[in-house]
């Protein structure tokens, strides 16, 4: 029981003496300063954002391109390069459009006469 009493004095007197120091605490802070302290980060915050995007931004000649115009002059460039590696289509021969019409409807009466051939087989068994 001592003890129990003993420890509850102790608790007691650890919640004062913390009791105190937050007073303390508080007195020293006034809620002006803190806010003075959260528009002072801001404001850094926001130099620092000002800071990296002039240093993003391109300088000198880099400054004056287009990437638009850069990748279009590229794409002529690679058109020039293919047109002179491939081999320029031969000369256009002409040829007589009769024969071949010729040929191919003897080939497709071959084949007509060989299917209805195929039919006659099928219909006699």
């Amino acid at each position: 029981m001592l003890e129990s009493a003993k420890a509850t004095t102790d608790t007691v007197d650890a919640l004062r003496s913390g009791s105190s120091a937050v007073k303390a605490i508080q007195q020293s802070l006034n809620i002006d300063d803190i806010e003075n302290a959260i528009d002072e980060s801001n404001e850094q915050t926001e130099n620092m954002r000002q800071i990296q995007e002039a240093l993003a931004t391109p300088v000198g000649a880099s400054a004056d391109f287009d990437e638009d115009e850069l990748e279009a002059e590229l794409e002529d460039l690679e058109e020039e390069d293919l047109d002179e590696e491939l081999p320029a289509p031969p000369a256009r021969i002409s040829a007589p459009v009769e024969p071949l019409a010729k040929a191919t409807s003897s080939s497709k009466q071959r084949s007509e006469l060989s299917e209805l051939t195929k039919l006659q087989a099928e219909m006699a068994l």
